[in-house]
């Protein structure tokens, strides 16, 4: 049975920095992308960043300068590392694993592709 559990979000003042973890379990990742999700309350789930299995990188807008996206497959987790944290950033941050290889940047960013699924981890940042 695979298992992917976030852990690291908490609640942080604006300007304040999180890592997230994601580890997965029951099967390897090294060779299919992982990513992570968020969804705000009331709002649809959106892309944030992912990670493909040659460790290219795709950034939401949002989040790019801001963000960085690693994975140790040693460890079988990615992690999601969030600094200058605004209030707008508040989300239940989702991770997904298990997208086959795509050939553009906007197949990663859609949640379809992705067949595994975390249980998410709420971040509140303070004003």
């Amino acid at each position: 049975q695979v298992q992917l559990v976030e852990s690291g979000g908490g609640l942080v003042q604006a300007g304040g920095s999180l890592r997230l973890s994601c580890a997965a379990s029951g099967r390897t990742f090294s060779s299919s992308a992982m990513a992570w999700f968020r969804q705000a309350s009331g709002k649809e789930r959106e892309f944030v960043v992912a990670i493909r299995w040659s460790d290219v990188t795709y950034y939401a807008d949002s989040v790019k300068g801001r963000a960085t996206i690693s994975r140790d497959n040693a460890k079988n987790t990615v992690y999601l590392q969030m600094n200058s944290l605004k209030p707008e950033d508040t989300a239940v941050y989702y991770c997904a694993a298990g997208a086959s290889r795509g050939y553009s940047s906007s197949y990663y960013k859609r949640m379809d592709v992705y067949e595994y699924w975390g249980q998410g981890t709420q971040v509140t940042v303070s004003s």
